[in-house]
C-alpha cells in the first residue's frame, strides 16, 4: 500500500485500487471491472502451461530435411531444412532420440559426418563430429549419447562413440571388434548398451561403468545380419531383427553381461525397427520387403498379428505414442509402392508415416512427409 495525497491506493495484479473514501470519485462500473481482474489475473497467470504436445521427428534422408509432427493432431507442424542450416543436399539425415522431457532431440548426419543437437524450438544447440554416425541410444541414466555406424557406409570404423548429451563433447569409443557396427540398445537400468554387427552374428555387451568393459557373444547359423534392437522395459528380455533372415531372434538377459538366445520366431521379409510395448508384452516392427508391419506376442513368442494397409511401403522406423496408444511407422516407398493423394514437387516419391491404433491393429492416418523417411523419434512411452 502506498500513500497517494490523503488517501490510499493499493496495488494489486498491477492495479491501482483506490480506497473507499474516493469510490464517489471512481466510476463504480469500472472499479467492479477492476476487482474482478484483480481477482482473475493472478489464477490464469497460474495455470499457464508449458507447451507440452508431444512432437514426432521424422528423418527424410532423400532431402535433407526433419518433419516434425503434433501427436495430437498428426499433421505436420513445420519442416526444417537443413539446407538452411548451412548443411548439403547429401546430409542424409537418419536417425533421431528424444529427450524423456522432450527438450532437446538428436539427430544423426551420414552425409554430413555429424550428430546435431537441437531444443524444442527447433534451433541448434550443439553438434559433434564423427564419421559416418548411424543409429542413437540415449543413455537413461547418465548424460550420455551412444552412436553407431551407419549401415550404407562401406567400411564404416569398427567402433561406437560416447557423447555428452549437456555440451555435445565427445567422451570416449569403443570397440566393438567386429565390422560394420549397427543395432544399438541399452538396459532401463543403464547398466548395459549393445551393439551387434551386420555383417557377422556377433554382438557385444558393454558395461557402461568407468572401465567400459565388453565381451562379445558370438551365434552360430547363417547370417542374421542384425538391423536392430529392442529391450524391453524391466530390461530381462531383448529382440534382434535379421534382415537376411526374416527371423527375430530372442535374448535372456538375466546375465546381462552374455545375452542368451532362446527363441527364434520366423517373420515376412526384412523385419526393421522393432519396438516394445510399454507393459513388455508386445514387440512391434515393419518388414521393409512385405510392406507389412508385425506384431509379436512376446508371452508365447509367436506372430501375433500381420498389419497391412494404405500406406505401409517399405516400413522402416517404429515408435509408440507416449501413452503406448498409437504406433508410428515411417515408410520409406522409394519405389512409389504408396501413391499419396497430397502433391508433391519432389522428384522423388514422398514418404509416409502410418499410424496404428495398437488395440484394433488399424490404420488410423497416413501422413505425406519428404522423399526417404527413415528414422523416427519421440519422448519415450515408457
Amino acid at each position: 500500500m502506498r500513500k497517494v495525497g490523503c488517501s490510499y491506493a493499493i496495488r494489486f495484479a498491477g492495479l491501482c485500487i483506490v480506497h473507499p473514501q474516493q469510490f464517489s470519485a471512481m466510476n463504480a462500473t469500472r472499479l467492479l471491472f477492476a476487482l474482478l481482474l484483480a481477482l482473475v489475473l493472478p489464477v490464469e497467470a497460474a495455470a499457464q502451461p508449458t507447451d507440452d504436445t508431444p512432437y514426432l521427428y521424422v528423418c527424410n534422408q532423400g532431402v535433407a530435411t526433419v518433419s516434425v509432427i503434433d501427436m495430437t493432431t498428426n499433421a505436420v507442424a513445420t519442416t526444417i531444412d537443413l539446407q538452411d542450416r548451412g548443411f548439403a543436399a547429401n546430409a542424409k539425415p537418419h536417425h533421431v532420440v528424444v529427450e524423456p522431457d522432450g527438450s532437446h532431440w538428436y539427430v544423426s548426419l551420414i552425409g554430413a559426418n555429424r550428430v546435431l543437437k537441437f531444443n524444442r524450438a527447433n534451433e541448434i544447440v550443439g553438434q559433434v563430429t564423427m564419421e559416418v554416425p548411424g543409429l542413437l541410444a540415449l543413455h537413461p541414466t547418465e548424460d550420455l549419447l551412444l552412436v553407431g555406424r551407419s549401415m550404407s557406409a562401406v567400411n564404416p570404423p569398427s567402433s561406437i562413440m560416447l557423447v555428452q548429451r549437456s555440451d555435445m563433447t565427445m567422451q570416449g569409443e569403443v570397440d566393438t571388434f567386429f565390422p560394420r557396427p549397427h543395432a544399438l540398445a541399452t538396459r532401463p537400468a543403464g547398466d548395459y548398451a549393445y551393439v551387434a554387427s551386420l555383417a557377422e552374428n556377433q554382438l557385444m555387451a558393454v558395461r557402461m561403468d568407468a572401465a567400459r568393459s565388453t565381451n562379445l557373444v558370438r551365434l552360430g547359423g547363417s547370417t542374421q545380419t542384425f538391423v536392430q534392437f529392442a529391450v524391453s522395459p524391466d530390461g530381462t528380455t531383448m529382440v534382434a531383427t535379421g534382415q537376411v533372415s526374416g527371423q527375430v531372434l530372442v535374448f535372456d538377459l538375466s546375465d546381462p553381461t552374455a545375452p542368451v538366445a532362446t527363441d527364434t520366431i520366423a517373420v515376412n521379409a526384412a523385419p526393421w525397427h522393432p519396438v516394445f510395448s510399454p507393459d513388455g508384452e508386445r514387440v512391434y516392427f515393419g518388414n521393409k520387403r512385405a510392406h507389412t508391419v508385425t506384431v509379436l506376442d512376446m508371452t508365447t513368442r509367436s506372430v501375433d498379428r500381420v498389419i497391412e494397409g494404405e500406406g505401409l511401403a517399405q516400413p522402416h522406423g517404429t515408435v509408440l505414442s507416449p501413452d503406448g496408444r498409437y504406433l508410428y511407422v515411417s515408410n520409406n516407398n522409394r519405389n512409389g509402392t504408396y501413391q499419396p493423394t497430397q502433391a508433391s514437387s519432389a522428384s522423388d516419391p514422398l514418404g509416409t508415416i502410418t499410424v496404428i491404433d495398437t488395440e484394433t491393429g488399424t490404420i488410423e492416418a497416413v501422413i505425406p512427409v519428404g522423399p526417404y523417411p527413415t528414422g523416427i523419434g519421440t519422448r519415450a512411452a515408457w
